[in-house]
């Protein structure tokens, strides 16, 4: 919690000293009221008693009685004006301070979550990640809105109330504040109780948002595999884990907050009573003196005063715990370990000429599983290197080490001479177009997802784009055109619309590099046919790794790669490997004759 207050409060720092000072005066003001009250009773109901006030020479007060009243109530109201202008004052200040650190915490988190590595995300549940950037945002913004607020008060309000009730009575005080020690060792007791359950809260949080998440984005396989039951029972599984770790936070919290109030009004009855019967007799041993009226009158309202904000004690105690466990959260995802990033000294290029070279390259996602062994190959400028394979073969693994969304654990990949991980990242990806097998569009319009890495692209371009991807026809006829906008993952459009676009977007980017990754198995033939030629005009000039559902679309390749449990088992072109007639040559016969064999599939 203090290191992020340390990272982020700086620049607005002052707005969080206004509030904190604010927070103090307007809680010191509030207790003017019944000190002056009780002053006012004393000195207009006892002739022998002078009209004083702290801080106030004599020579400024009232000498009269129904001068003493009305400056009695002028400074009440007063008061209570200040109170509310300091509230006031208190609540902007802090609000603005904690909704700019929620926006700076919740901007700079996200950075960093996109500078982490895949493999975070590849363990990462979606919704457990929204929690963090989310919820645990949020707490932090109503701890350092309210909360810091309300524990400034309550301390300005201990410290302020003490202060009088002992230059009025020090007697009487102690008996109103014995029971602050015993209010401070339960509240110690109930944070370090009530912190591993908030963790355990939190993240319960994360697997229930994650949960309804994945539901809400795969409601179409639920309902065509009829699995509604089952994916009910699990969201009632989810939903009672929070619960239960709701209930044991509540618990906690229903014990605790009644034995505040009990202490607190413990307190009042005591001074109460104490006083009353001081009032009435004697003092109760082992007291001693006297206790005029108006000083028990303003006992009795300071200590009601010194009762509300403890019982509220509990709240305060709560909130921060919550922002605690939240803190620890966001922490722990900003700290999260990042091995694919820039070196020092990484080489800057604006324009890779595009020559790719895999020089024995291994690479697993677990321990000691390799998915690509001794993976090695080369490519000139402008080649076609085509891979084809069984599914789970390392194809698509293999065409992502490329572009550093994983590195290498062994053996080096090279661009134009170089190890990839010498260049930065954005001189390599910037010369990379990528389409993917599983095409991400986003909830915009189809002009806004085209140009999606192109961001200055003209409407020329743009349009010329859509038209060498095969998919202006399609759009003009959306209901907005290129304005249409497309819905989440682009769900408003079939599978083959979703690759045309996708291939539009990286036709715009004009890469050196092109990696299309079965980027047209959506599509029928004749659509494939039509796609093909204008990928066949964008990659005559560049670099192009292709991985192949259809062998027909990569037979004009200049080097294919036949791609077996991770390593290549065959190399050539289309012809040579005909002739050698091997798996190629078994697949291509099975392909041409209808029938698929078991060795194809994309990845």
């Amino acid at each position: 919690m203090r290191d992020l207050f340390a990272r982020y409060a700086g620049a607005d720092l002052p707005l969080f000293v206004v509030g904190v000072l604010t927070s103090i005066l307007g809680r010191v003001a509030s207790l003017a009221p019944p000190l002056v009250l009780g002053v006012a009773i004393d000195a207009t109901f006892n002739d022998d008693v002078a009209y004083t006030l702290p801080f106030v020479p004599a020579e400024f007060l009232p000498t009269t009685q129904a001068a003493e009243v009305w400056v009695s109530v002028g400074i009440i109201v007063a008061a209570l004006a200040a109170s509310v202008v300091l509230t006031w004052t208190n609540g902007a200040a802090l609000s603005l301070f904690s909704n700019r650190i929620q926006h700076r915490i919740r901007v700079d988190s996200y950075e960093a979550m996109q500078r982490l590595d895949m493999a975070f995300f590849d363990d990462k549940q979606t919704g457990q990640v929204l929690a963090i950037l989310n919820d645990d945002v949020r707490n932090l913004r109503m701890f350092l809105g309210t909360t810091v607020s309300s524990a400034l008060q309550l301390v300005a309000t201990v410290i302020g109330i003490a202060v009088i009730l002992f230059s009025l009575n020090w007697q009487l005080a102690l008996v109103t504040l014995v029971f602050v020690p015993a209010l401070g060792v339960f509240t110690l007791w109930f944070m370090r109780s009530i912190r591993p359950r908030y963790r355990a809260l939190r993240a319960s949080v994360g697997d229930l948002n994650t949960r309804l998440e994945n539901n809400l984005s795969g409601m179409e396989v639920i309902k065509t595999a009829n699995a509604e039951a089952h994916e009910t029972d699990r969201i009632h599984e989810s939903s009672w884990q929070y619960y239960l770790r709701t209930w044991a936070v509540a618990k906690l919290e229903y014990l605790y907050q009644p034995s505040m109030d009990l202490l607190a009004g413990l307190a009042f009855a005591a001074t109460f009573l104490i006083g009353g019967l001081w009032l009435v007799g004697a003092a109760p041993e082992p007291l001693s003196g006297t206790l005029r009226v108006g000083e028990f009158v303003t006992f009795l309202f300071m200590t009601q005063r010194f009762v509300d904000p403890l019982s509220g004690v509990g709240r305060i105690v709560n909130s921060y715990e919550n922002a605690r466990a939240s803190a620890e959260r966001v922490v722990g995802l900003v700290a999260q370990p990042v091995t694919v990033t820039d070196r020092e000294d990484a080489i800057v290029r604006d324009r890779l000429e595009g020559a790719v070279e895999y020089d024995d390259v291994t690479f697993s996602y677990l321990p000691d599983r390799p998915v690509i062994r001794d993976f090695s190959f080369a490519a000139e400028p402008g080649d076609t290197v085509a891979f084809v394979g069984p599914t789970g073969a390392g194809k698509s693994t293999a065409a992502k080490l490329l572009l550093r969304l994983y590195d290498v654990d062994s053996g080096e990949v090279h661009v134009d001479g170089v190890d990839v991980r010498d260049l930065s990242l954005d001189s390599l990806r910037s010369n990379i177009g990528y389409v993917s097998q599983d095409v991400f569009l986003f909830d915009g319009t189809v002009a806004e997802n085209v140009r999606y890495g192109s961001f200055d692209a003209t409407d020329e371009e743009l349009e010329d784009a859509v038209r060498l991807a095969e998919a202006h026809e399609f759009v003009v006829d959306l209901p907005d055109g290129y304005d249409t906008r497309v819905g989440e993952r682009g769900v408003k459009l079939s599978g083959g619309q979703r690759q045309r676009l996708a291939i539009a977007r990286a036709m715009l980017q004009d890469p050196a590099i092109l990696v299309l990754d079965e980027a047209t198995s959506a599509v029928d033939t004749e659509t494939e046919a039509l796609i093909q030629r204008g990928l066949a005009r964008l990659t005559a000039d560049r670099t192009t790794l292709v991985i192949a559902h259809r062998l027909s679309t990569v037979k004009t390749a200049d080097l294919i790669l036949v791609v077996d449990d991770g390593r290549i088992v065959e190399r050539g072109t289309h012809e040579e490997l005909l002739a050698v007639g091997g798996r190629y040559a078994a697949l291509w016969g099975g392909q041409t004759e209808g029938s698929v064999g078991s060795f194809l599939g994309g990845e």
